[in-house]
């Protein structure tokens, strides 16, 4: 369990119905201003007043709690029923020694889950996140913690939402609210007053709440609360403790002990029975039969798991591959369909300008250099002013003009350019033309941006436009670009040198040919318009002015395909994985860089253009489409959930804000890290620090190979642990001697059950681990057919520990001595069986399949030393009811020891030649 911190009465206020009060009520109230913010001497006192906008922070378990709850499992409470037992029968000694293997499990437990809780804990850990404001008029970056009630909040696609605010202005803003109400679509917000009466949390548009996600447009909202009195807080604080969260993986584990508990009860009570029977006393039967209920059941499980699941997320981070949940790495393993986001993911997202297309005219751009299609070099005429221009200098302009990238001049060298890569890359063009980005700018002052969003396809600027001094010859300037189809559709002319032309039916079938050509090439495509006239009001519409627009042209941008892509499809395709490319590029576009790629395992690629989604059935086969082309966000994330609705297991990857919704409701949500967004990397599984694709194959390797390790220890577990029921069973029954000792059983038990467990969950992968199919994410942890290969082996430790003692009963008859070989060579032969673990299906002389485990040789050395102590302390000899061992005697105790080792290592082979027969004949589904 972990705690809350309870948030400081002092730093509380009133709410109040903000959204119901209009924006400049809002100003007055919190004594701030709409354009300039607070001053720096208000911002210190509401930071007095209100203290720093956090939330309660949710404490881990403390060592103590933690210490205390390795003793409230079900076996700590058999072995303290058999530790009272021997107090109240006389036997001290064997009490503390039953206590003292309780603290020793204890212990070791202790130490693995503070680990693990540690390394979970680092997952937390994340940079100081940054807000930007506009405090005493200037805007300004801050760190998060700092916002107070007045702050102006300048709202953009990509940031949070840093506290409870009231939008002012809204251009095109649209929040993603899954954080508090739960709901996936974006909420589109407006500055307007809601009517009076009850509103909704999720129906309040004019406001925006802490934690939230800008997932297009921009804005400008007054914070109106901060830290624990945000809805946010509210919600952290409702709880005074909140639960771990167990993963799916470790549910089963804690569903498989507690029916390991009943079922080794019930064949304890058994063989309690039996030697009750068979004329054994009752106090020592019983406690043979509570020791050996709790040898039998492995109550390492959940321990193995969180640990091996912890140091599994350490290990990626080796790796460049930061894991921020437990299920995420379990999730990994299971992973059946990757969508794979174009932009940033497959390419590099570092555009380049290779073709403009003006009028009739095209030229392919190398370098900034200028080409026809015969090679011809070309200089585009550039006029500063923004008016009577030829076409390709208009097209510049509005390239400079219809943008939100920033252009910083430098003194010495080309100036500095921030934005996005289509933007920077447009910018680029128009100043290797030799466009001056900043007089240009100057001389066309912005006025109004109707910015792109889902449902406007195109970005508007309005510019200021003087011919002279005079204001009464000012124009306007209407600069649009974005997609061509819905560019042209806004255009009834268009523009060849300076000459403007009615725009025919022809001439819209030559864009659209020349549009479908570029994309084929797989370019990214943008139409390009602009109109003058006369200067209207500053104030901005509802809807842009963009009708009767006069077409410019089209320029082709590419985005090259990231080094290792080619291959890394084959890598997901041999592992069995169906991959999908999501694209807002056109279909031509999406077509051939998916061909580029042989991104199918089909013969035929199949290209969905995602505007159709909405009229599509729900028993449509989206699971088979391969490419879907012209998405939205809110198509990535239907997409993500149809897959998931047809029994898939999805990861998605993305870099940017508009995969945020899909990311956060896939199964594995992958980031790319450099150049990522923040809020990209809040929702994301998965982060690939490097941006190295090839890192997805280790993750999906590891992902795989931690789901594997913790099969391997939870079968060595349970089958070494049957094993000791088997035993104990068929002494009692068949009264060959006197069963193992309390004792004996509880040190086999802390001897074999914990370290090498520990060191199978560190297995390196399997060599062929990418080219299984990947695991069916329903099936159980240990399915039918495992509980037969578990009994089999048991069966033969068993066999082989009871030949060694009959071996001793025949030279020693019933005693120590004979007792001793039985315990020797059982302890040992659990020991051994660690290697046969190692794989289901590679022999442990298979050093081309298996690499080299130090850990299981660790583990190994070490308990074996341990269980040849007591043959060397007399203290250890006496409390264990041992006795020396003749040569023969140990020759019998390795051969017993060796013997299950190499008969299980050698009936793998039946094993895995059935399990290669089965995979040849099953069909990998993708």
């Amino acid at each position: 369990m972990a705690q809350a911190v309870q948030a400081d009465p002092r730093y509380e206020y009133p709410s109040r119905d903000w959204h119901q009060l209009d924006a400049s009520a809002v100003v007055t109230l919190l004594k701030t201003s709409s354009t300039a913010g607070l001053s720096e001497s208000d911002v210190r006192t509401n930071l007095d007043n209100y203290g720093l906008n956090t939330l309660p922070e949710i404490l881990p378990r403390s060592s103590l709690k933690l210490w205390l709850a390795q003793f409230t499992t079900l076996p700590v409470a058999l072995l303290t029923a058999a530790a009272c037992l021997c107090l109240f029968t006389g036997g001290t000694i064997d009490a503390v020694v039953i206590m003292g293997v309780v603290g020793i499990n204890a212990t070791i437990g202790y130490v693995t889950e503070s680990q693990s809780e540690k390394i979970i804990r680092t997952l937390k850990s994340r940079g100081e996140p940054m807000t930007r404001v506009i405090r005493s008029g200037q805007e300004q970056p801050i760190a998060t913690a700092s916002v107070v009630p007045g702050d102006l909040l300048i709202l953009r696609a990509g940031s949070f939402v840093a506290a409870d605010s009231r939008v002012i202005d809204a251009q095109g803003l649209t929040i993603n609210e899954a954080a508090l109400t739960g709901e996936s679509i974006p909420v589109e917000k407006t500055p307007d007053v809601l009517p009076r009466g009850e509103v909704p949390l999720a129906e309040r548009i004019n406001m925006v709440y802490k934690g939230t996600l800008v997932t297009d447009g921009q804005g400008v909202a007054i914070a109106v609360a901060t830290g624990p009195t945000t809805e946010l807080g509210k919600i952290q604080q409702l709880v005074d403790t909140v639960p771990a969260t167990e993963t799916p993986l470790q549910k089963q584990l804690d569903t498989v002990s507690g029916q390991l508990v009943g079922l080794s009860c019930a064949v304890c009570a058994l063989v309690f029975g039996m030697g009750v029977l068979r004329g054994y006393a009752l106090l020592p039967m019983l406690k043979i039969a509570i020791s050996l209920a709790v040898a039998a059941v492995p109550e390492g499980l959940p321990t193995i798991a969180t640990t091996t699941l912890a140091l599994g997320i350490q290990e990626m981070r080796h790796r460049h591959i930061f894991i921020r949940t437990l299920n995420a790495v379990e999730a990994l393993g299971a992973v059946q369909t990757i969508c794979l986001d174009k932009t940033g993911t497959i390419t590099e997202n570092k555009m380049v300008v290779s073709d403009v297309q003006v009028g009739t005219d095209c030229w392919q751009v190398n370098a900034g250099k200028w080409l026809s299609p015969t090679g011809r070099a070309f200089v585009p005429k550039i006029n500063p002013k923004p008016v009577s221009q030829s076409a390709t200098g208009l097209l510049m302009q509005v390239a400079v003009l219809c943008s939100d990238a920033q252009v910083k001049p430098q003194t010495d060298g080309p100036p500095v350019i921030t934005g996005s890569a289509t933007e920077t890359a447009l910018i680029e063009m128009a100043v290797a033309a030799g466009v001056d980005v900043v007089d240009q700018q100057r001389h066309a002052p912005l006025m109004v941006t109707y910015a792109r969003t889902q449902t406007h396809p195109v970005m508007s600027t309005i510019h200021q436009s003087r011919t002279t001094s005079s204001e009464a010859e000012a124009l306007t300037l209407i600069a649009v670009k974005g997609n061509p189809a819905a560019v042209l559709s806004r255009c009834d002319r268009w523009q060849q040198g300076e000459m403007i032309h009615p725009l025919t039916a022809a001439d819209r079938g030559r864009i659209g040919l020349s549009n479908q050509q570029l994309a084929g090439k797989a370019l990214r495509v943008l139409g390009f318009a602009y109109k003058q006239g006369a200067y209207p009001p500053r104030e901005r519409t509802d809807s842009a002015p963009e009708n009767n627009l006069i077409w410019l042209g089209l320029v082709g941008l590419s985005d090259p395909i990231r080094a290792g892509v080619p291959d890394l499809i084959g890598a997901f395709h041999q592992a069995g994985l169906k991959t999908v490319m999501i694209t807002g590029d056109q279909r031509p576009t999406a077509r051939a860089i998916a061909e580029t790629l042989q991104l199918s395992r089909q013969s035929q690629m199949t290209v969905l253009d995602a505007t159709g989604l909405s009229s599509l059935s729900p028993s449509s086969h989206l699971e088979q489409v391969d490419v879907f082309s012209r998405v939205t966000p809110t198509h990535k994330l239907e997409i993500v959930q149809t897959l998931q609705a047809a029994g898939q297991i999805v990861a998605m990857t993305g870099d940017g804000i508009n995969d945020t919704p899909a990311l956060k409701i896939a199964n594995v949500g992958i980031a790319m890290g450099a150049g990522s967004s923040d809020g990209v990397h809040e929702v994301a599984d998965v982060v690939i620090a490097d941006n190295n694709l090839k890192t997805l194959v280790d993750a999906l390797k590891r992902g795989r190979t931690t789901y594997s390790n913790i099969r391997k220890s939870v079968h060595f577990l349970l089958s070494t642990n049957l094993s000791e029921i088997i035993v104990t069973a068929v002494m009692t029954t068949v009264a060959i001697g006197s069963p193992m000792t309390v004792m004996q059983l509880l040190w086999l038990n802390l001897v074999t059950d914990v370290f090498p467990g520990l060191a199978l969950a560190l297995e390196p992968p399997e060599s062929d681990v990418l080219t299984q199919a990947p695991r069916n994410p329903h099936e159980p942890l240990i399915k039918a057919t495992d509980f037969g290969r578990i009994g089999f082996e048991s069966i033969v430790l068993s066999l082989s520990a009871l030949g060694g003692y009959g071996y001793g009963l025949w030279q020693h008859g019933p005693g120590p001595q004979s007792g001793t070989i039985l315990f020797m060579g059982l302890t040992i032969g659990q020991i051994l069986h660690t290697l046969s673990c190692r794989s289901e299906k590679y022999g442990v002389w298979n050093t081309q399949q298996l690499s080299v485990n130090p850990y299981v040789v660790v583990a190994i050395s070490f308990t074996l030393i341990l269980q040849l102590l007591p043959m060397v302390f007399l203290a250890l000899t006496n409390l264990l009811s041992l006795a020396p061992l003749t040569l023969i005697d140990w020759l019998i105790v390795a051969l017993s020891s060796l013997l299950p080792l190499l008969v299980n290592d050698g009936s793998k082979f039946l094993f895995d030649h059935n399990f290669g027969k089965h995979l040849e004949k099953r069909p990998i589904t993708s």
